[in-house]
């Protein structure tokens, strides 16, 4: 039996959301008991006031407690200004969370949020990634202090770590540094959105597991997948990770990825995770 349960949604990309699955995912989240609801960034689609407020509305009507992170697609991006000088004021006002350095810690669960995203960028495509390794540094160590047994989860909008055959890529500056740093503190999952399609996947720079969790979209911007989020599911030994998929009228279980739960980090130091072997083997069913 579960002992913990969130939701996780991302790239909801208000401005072009599908209306029917965004009203169908509030239902399905009230109809759902969760310790947490975890957004991973793109609340809209071009940083434009009438966005950030229908967005804003829609994570107000979910269940709390909430957890809300930022996204490249959460720059007014018809404003240089906003751009170069308060990226993320806009999303901040709207949401009501911090852009750097947000926190959630219940008993069961902490989450601690990192800005991937960024205003602007000194490479062509500012939509890709850039993680900052000082702030990488003081998620870890915060993550570290998760209360014994709690499930501990990095929150990001672009994958640190590229999926192979994904429609698109984050190009993370830095990533697998990060990544090593998070698997190293004890971080049981990354989660991540930006590429529009859902996976897990284990991160295999550490010889401590951690797992990589992308989300799906709520907007009409598909990349070959329907729109849909997460539902992960732990306990003591194991997390759950079921792809909640629209079929057209109604959510429904898709993918699902049972993942081998590490060792808490503050009883492993000392003993090699015995069942680390075969983490390669958790696959979608």
């Amino acid at each position: 039996m579960p002992v913990g349960r969130l939701l996780q949604f991302s790239d909801v990309h208000f401005g072009v959301e599908h209306r029917r699955a965004c009203a169908a995912a509030l239902d399905y989240a009230h109809a759902t008991p969760s310790d947490l609801i975890l957004i991973t960034g793109d609340i809209t689609q071009k940083g434009l006031p009438d966005e950030f407020a229908a967005a804003a509305d829609w994570i107000r009507a979910m269940p709390e407690p909430r957890f809300v992170i930022v996204g490249n697609h959460d720059v007014p991006y018809y404003s240089l200004s906003a751009r170069l000088f308060h990226p993320w004021r806009a999303f901040e006002t709207a949401t009501g969370y911090p852009a750097h350095d947000g926190e959630f810690v219940s008993d069961s669960v902490m989450v601690r949020g990192v800005v991937t995203a960024r205003g602007w960028q000194a490479r062509p495509n500012w939509s890709k990634g850039v993680i900052d390794l000082d702030q990488t540094r003081r998620a870890a160590e915060a993550l570290r202090q998760a209360p014994v047994g709690a499930l501990r989860i990095l929150a990001c909008h672009h994958p640190l770590i590229e999926m192979i055959g994904a429609p698109m890529t984050g190009e993370v500056k830095r990533g697998d540094e990060a990544a090593l740093i998070f698997a190293e503190a004890g971080v049981d999952l990354i989660t991540t959105g930006h590429v529009h399609v859902p996976f897990a996947l284990p991160i295999d720079l550490s010889d401590r597991r951690s797992y990589a969790i992308g989300c799906g979209t709520l907007s009409h911007r598909e990349r070959g997948a329907p729109p849909s989020f997460n539902q992960i599911e732990w306990s003591a030994g194991e997390i759950v990770v079921t792809v909640i998929a629209w079929d057209g009228s109604a959510f429904a279980p898709s993918e699902v990825w049972r993942l081998p739960r590490r060792q808490d980090t503050r009883h492993a130091e000392t003993a090699p995770d015995p069942t680390h072997a075969g983490v390669r083997e958790a696959a979608a069913v």
